[in-house]
């Protein structure tokens, strides 16, 4: 089953007119759609978190941001896995100065990890660069390790200087914090569309991805970085995955994606393109908007089965392009915690928010409010996740 994290992902960017796409054909970001030869399990993004971090940790000191960025979706239990050598793993983050501004997808600060070939104990060598303002800063290949598996109780996290500020990091195996009944949901959305019965969602759900591993990266930042010589206390973020200079994956607001659409092309055209493109296409630029009108088309035909008439279904779409993961660091975060003007999440994303019973109750117009999935459990088959650690990196223990 094919499922996505980019909540209307770069949908929206196509509400603007019906133009025609002729897409690009990559292979789709998410948590199950195979491996094949061009994109390899650890290039598939799979989860994003941003949160500041005394909201997860009261004890924390203040003034830091936790980003998290998870890949290689399926991984089993008690099983090794690495990330790829000839992939650059990548974290963006724009300044913004107001909730309500449209973003830009403009990068005014990012963070890469690469990472080296693997030692006999399975750890990996990784090397981080940063760049803020066009000054790039960069460590050492091996100025941190991932965790191995055999270590997995005890992640290591490294320091890394950068351009003066320390930031800590940790890459390595965890268990997959994701919830979600993704079978059922395919079944109720093939209900809406007139492709099968109509059917509820199962109480309790049945977590798909209960036992699952991922490889994360997780990395502490200091917020005084990030806002630099401004005032910002609101961030834009984004992740992205690239071999050999050319983009393969985009990941931001989480969800469903492929809950809205159908055709595989379009999930996979998506990838390639950043924020930056979907500001382009919203203010008509081409040919950016050229590659708008049948992928707007699909995504709102099936908000509209899902209960919304065409204008609210178009002010879905537009209420979360472009696709970034925003977070004002003035409040609590937690996802939907709170809403800009347009109707888009502000305050991020912590790593137990129930992001699908938000997503199901928005999509349908309030019709479903819930998967019946939770963190803890007991779900369907008696399944829930561990408990998180009680300090950084959070996520819990590889299964």
């Amino acid at each position: 089953m094919a499922r996505s994290r980019c909540w209307l992902s770069a949908l929206a960017l196509l509400a603007l007119a019906g133009l025609v796409m002729t897409p690009r054909l990559l292979v789709a970001s998410n948590h199950d759609d195979g491996e094949l030869d061009m994109k390899g399990r650890a290039l598939h993004t799979t989860d994003f978190f941003v949160f500041c971090e005394q909201d997860q940790n009261p004890g924390a000191a203040a003034g830091d941001l936790v980003f998290i960025m998870n890949v290689n979706p399926r991984s089993l239990p008690r099983q090794e896995y690495n990330f790829s050598t000839n992939a650059r793993y990548d974290i963006h983050v724009t300044r913004v100065m107001n909730n309500d501004a449209t973003p830009t997808g403009k990068t005014d600060a990012m963070l890469r990890f690469e990472f080296g070939a693997p030692a006999k104990d399975g750890s990996q060598p990784i090397k981080v660069t940063a760049v803020r303002n066009g000054v790039t800063s960069a460590s050492a290949m091996g100025a941190a390790r991932t965790t191995p598996l055999a270590a997995a109780g005890a992640p290591i996290v490294t320091p890394v200087n950068l351009a003066g500020s320390t930031i800590s990091v940790f890459a390595g195996l965890r268990e997959d914090p994701f919830f979600f009944d993704v079978e059922q949901f395919f079944r109720v959305r093939a209900g809406a569309l007139g492709m099968g019965p109509k059917v509820g969602f199962r109480t309790p759900g049945y977590d798909f991805t209960a036992g699952y591993n991922i490889l994360s990266i997780a990395v502490r930042v200091p917020r005084a970085w990030l806002a630099g010589s401004t005032s910002a206390t609101t961030y834009d973020a984004w992740t992205t995955v690239s071999v050999g200079g050319k983009q393969i994956a985009r990941l931001a607001r989480p969800a469903i994606g492929e809950g809205l659409l159908t055709t595989t092309a379009y999930q996979n055209a998506l990838n390639s393109v950043g924020p930056d493109f979907e500001a382009a296409a919203l203010a008509g630029h081409k040919p950016e908007a050229e590659v708008a009108g049948p992928i707007v088309a699909e995504a709102k035909h099936t908000l509209m089965a899902f209960g919304n008439d065409d204008a609210r279904a178009t002010a879905l779409l537009l209420a979360f392009l472009p696709d970034v993961m925003r977070i004002d660091t003035s409040g609590p975060s937690g996802y939907a915690a709170a809403l800009n003007a347009k109707g888009s999440p502000i305050r991020g994303r912590k790593i137990t928010d129930d992001v699908i019973h938000v997503t199901l109750s928005v999509v349908t117009n309030g019709a479903v409010k819930t998967d019946n999935v939770t963190y803890a459990g007991p779900n369907g088959g008696g399944t829930g996740h561990k408990p998180l650690l009680s300090s950084f990196p959070y996520l819990a223990e590889p299964n």
